[in-house]
């Protein structure tokens, strides 16, 4: 068997097929990149300095904003090369590091939604004991341990992957480099990587969504259990941004990552990808902000200070 040196680099197909597209498609993601980092920069930046705001739950919002950031960065930037010049070669080395940086980020997001759905059911069912069960330095652990997880979890695919061979195909039919597209062109055997991503990754996917379900069912029991309607309407209005996130979030994982490959097609896969990739980073600030009275407070507060700032 040839060594993977054969393949240096590899060509992803792109967003989609359609070049005529390739402007409108160029000029929108564009405007979705503007306005993840935009939006996304003004929440960490408000959750960081308002006064109001330093509580857990915005501290972990905060940490959720950085990763929205950084995981659009992570394919969309490439994308733009693919639209703007029709060619869209990525290094070997390039490749891996951008398959790494996916699933880090996308498995440290899921598990810190899962510690936001935990600290929901602390100061909702335990509110007196909130601030002692969340104490500062519980969330400063709890948030460096999923970030260190994803950095470990992501570490053991780019390892296996890198461990493979690559021979002759090197067309990647995905818009970037993800491990199930990279698998299908790899001449060495893959059951070892094929189980990794279905056990590993998988048991991430559904034992975090599990967790949050938990943390949500026992809040919900809760509130039932006193009966009262405006308990009710002020759980939904505390939980809903949060629980809208985790809809987004583990609707397109599931569909991405859970789908049996007999079914996989590669149009649905690449649409999917698209929304989990480039669409939910976006709509992730609005819904926070929309949705919740404390950051739009923050955020008026922070244009008055502003404001009277260019006064003076």
């Amino acid at each position: 068997m040839q060594n993977r040196t054969s393949v240096t680099e590899f060509i992803l197909i792109g967003v989609s097929d359609a070049r005529d597209f390739y402007s409108f498609l160029f000029a929108l993601f564009l405007l979705l990149y503007i306005a993840n980092i935009l939006g996304n920069l003004l929440v960490a930046t408000v959750t960081l300095w308002d006064p109001h705001l330093q509580t857990p739950m915005y501290f972990f919002i905060g940490n959720l904003a950085f990763i929205d950031i950084f995981y659009f960065s992570t394919t969309v930037p490439k994308m733009f090369v693919g639209l703007a010049s029709h060619s869209n070669y990525i290094p070997y080395s390039g490749c891996i590091a951008q398959m790494f940086f996916f699933h880090f980020l996308g498995s440290t997001e899921a598990m810190l939604l899962a510690i936001m759905g935990y600290d929901r059911y602390l100061a909702i069912c335990h509110p007196l004991h909130y601030p002692v069960l969340m104490s500062r330095q519980l969330r400063w652990t709890l948030a460096a341990s999923v970030w260190t997880a994803g950095f470990f979890h992501s570490l053991l695919h780019a390892i296996m992957m890198s461990r493979l061979s690559f021979c002759q195909d090197n067309r990647v039919e995905h818009f970037f480099c993800d491990i199930s597209p990279l698998l299908a062109l790899s001449c060495s055997d893959t059951w070892i990587n094929k189980a990794l991503l279905t056990g590993v990754t998988g048991s991430i996917i559904m034992g975090c969504f599990a967790l949050t379900l938990t943390s949500y069912g026992l809040i919900l029991q809760a509130v039932v259990a006193m009966r009262s309607a405006e308990g009710l309407r002020r759980t939904f209005s505390t939980c809903g941004a949060h629980l809208t996130v985790v809809a987004l979030h583990y609707g397109c994982a599931g569909a991405m990552y859970l789908r049996p490959h007999s079914e996989d097609s590669l149009e649905t896969g690449r649409a999917v990808t698209v929304l989990y990739t480039a669409v939910t980073p976006v709509l992730n600030p609005l819904i926070y902000t929309l949705r919740n009275k404390e950051v739009k407070a923050a955020l008026r507060r922070a244009m008055d200070r502003s404001a009277g700032f260019q006064r003076g």
